[in-house]
């Protein structure tokens, strides 16, 4: 058998990581997910109320990953520009993949909200 190469084994993991929830085929760039939420985005916050109350990114929603199903009508049409955000990447992973799941087009992870550029926290 050929050793893998690195780009078929960064796929490889990739694949595997996706199977297991832990990243996001929607995760982008912070400074993208800044540039989304500026050009009208809706920011969504899936952490719990109480960690939406100790802090949140000005303008998010909080509607935690849970919840997420039964409130879709909050997040707006199928083709509105959604950001989602947790603690740590974990949450918005599950998020980005369920709003895709649902018909939404253009679903964008920031994964965890220390992602977000700091100069417009």
């Amino acid at each position: 058998m050929p050793p893998l190469n690195a780009a078929r084994g960064g796929w490889a993991l990739t694949v595997l990581l996706l199977a297991a929830g832990c990243a996001s085929a929607w995760r982008v760039a912070p400074e993208r997910a800044r540039d989304l939420v500026q050009a009208g985005a809706v920011l969504i916050d899936v952490r719990s109320p109480e960690e939406f109350a100790a802090g949140h990114l000005e303008g998010a929603k909080n509607i935690p990953v849970g919840e997420l199903a039964q409130r879709l009508a909050e997040v707006g049409p199928l083709d509105a520009s959604v950001v989602v955000y947790c603690r740590s990447g974990l949450r918005s992973g599950r998020a980005a993949k369920l709003l895709a799941e649902h018909g939404y087009r253009q679903v964008a992870d920031l994964g965890p909200i220390g992602a977000w550029p700091a100069r417009s926290r």
